[in-house]
């Protein structure tokens, strides 16, 4: 296997816990699929401007590490939020507004086609959602408000740049900036919302809050359905390389796999930042533990300390594997996938959309990781670039060139 990524940084923690002779329970459809997702999928798919997201195949990059395939779920341009997120913070939206309209007028045929035309807009004008955000959650909350209708504050913590400040405020939301991290901000947007009777509306899951990370994740899995859709069961892969931040673009993916595949799902592996390593450390003491001090990870998306607990229940034993990676070797990714040295297209990646890849990179080039997570020759890699460059001045300092200039060498 060769060496991609030069000095790449790499811990990595085979789980105990693993189930993969087991099927997708009973207890983890009520937390992911069935019906649930197909309300989801149906109802995502019939949103103005929806179409599924490339599904590139890095074949020269593949060569050059020396795996059968790697594949490049790019989310770069979903919806025009450049984010993943866009699935799952306006999903929870739209899901929480025909909620309290249903309960408001004791009625039950509320639908997403009334919110997009306004015809409860007295509701939901009286209506504001609020979360915290590392940038691409709040972004997706915020225009999700602005399409169906309600109002939005967005906190963001200390660390968040202005680009991602002014990319949720230019959907017309209030942007809060609060001191400390993410789990404080956090902290901060329930209590203000508590006092303030706000919705929160997060993608982390906590005790007394699971409905609307639930409605989340069920958006994000509308992505894993459509990546499952463009491989086809002759090229489903043998390995999945998933980002972590507090977990739900990794639960996601697992268990819509798990559910549709069974036994025949590949081997999942989290990859998070050495900063901010909230799911290794769960992982190692075989159950939710948090991270504490700054977080502060270049891989602003992912510099989360504390695990979703929804997320937890997949994870614990449907991960294969949890990676740790450092700051530098995800800049150089990026940067490797916007040069595509082995012939492939370029590909403009947030610095967090590239974990699972810089992840996989490493692991490949360390021979004792590479045969604990049975890599070889014969194995197909997806994974998901869940950003495009979603803070166009730092990404056009990490690479030297805008994102419109990377992909005109395309």
């Amino acid at each position: 296997m060769a060496t991609i990524i030069p000095q790449l940084q790499l811990q990595c923690f085979q789980n105990p816990a693993v189930q993969p002779a087991a099927r997708y329970s009973p207890q983890q459809q009520e937390i992911l699929g069935g019906a649930a997702f197909v309300t989801a999928r149906d109802e995502i798919t019939r949103w103005p401007g929806y179409a599924a997201t490339p599904l590139c195949d890095l074949s020269g990059l593949a060569r050059a590490a020396g795996v059968a395939a790697i594949r490049y779920k790019d989310e770069s341009e979903r919806f025009g939020l450049s984010s993943f997120k866009a699935l799952g913070g306006a999903y929870a939206v739209s899901r929480l507004l025909i909620r309290e309209i249903s309960s408001r007028l004791q009625i039950s045929n509320v639908t997403v086609d009334d919110l997009l035309s306004g015809r409860y807009g007295e509701i939901t004008k009286s209506i504001t959602v609020t979360c915290a955000t590392d940038g691409n959650h709040g972004r997706s909350v915020a225009w999700g408000a602005q399409r169906f209708g309600c109002n939005c504050i967005i906190y963001i913590h200390a660390t968040v740049s202005n680009g991602r400040k002014e990319a949720i405020a230019a959907y017309g939301a209030e942007v809060i900036r609060t001191a400390g991290n993410y789990d404080d901000s956090v902290r901060q947007a329930a209590e203000d919302a508590a006092r303030e009777a706000r919705f929160v509306v997060s993608d982390t899951s906590y005790e007394g809050y699971m409905d609307v990370p639930k409605d989340v994740m069920q958006g994000y899995a509308v992505m894993a359905d459509e990546a499952l859709q463009q491989l086809g069961p002759a090229q489903l892969p043998t390995h999945v390389f998933l980002q972590g931040g507090v977990g739900g673009l990794a639960a996601a993916v697992c268990a819509h796999f798990w559910e549709q595949l069974g036994l025949e799902r590949p081997r999942f592996i989290v990859v998070e930042p050495d900063k901010a390593a909230c799911l290794y450390e769960s992982a190692k003491a075989g159950h939710p533990v948090a991270v504490h001090g700054e977080l502060d990870t270049v891989m602003a998306g992912l510099a989360c300390g504390e695990v979703s607990l929804l997320a937890w229940e997949i994870l614990h034993t449907g991960s294969h594997a949890f990676l740790t990676i450092d700051d530098e070797s995800a800049l150089e990714t990026v940067r490797l996938l916007a040069a595509s040295p082995y012939g492939d297209a370029p590909v403009v990646a947030g610095e967090s959309a590239v974990a699972g890849l810089a992840g996989c990179l490493g692991a490949l080039a360390d021979a004792d990781i590479a045969r604990q997570l049975g890599l070889d020759a014969g194995s197909r890699i997806l994974v998901f670039g869940s950003e495009g460059a979603t803070d166009p001045d730092l990404y056009q300092r990490i690479v030297g060139r805008s994102a419109a200039d990377v992909k005109a060498a395309g």
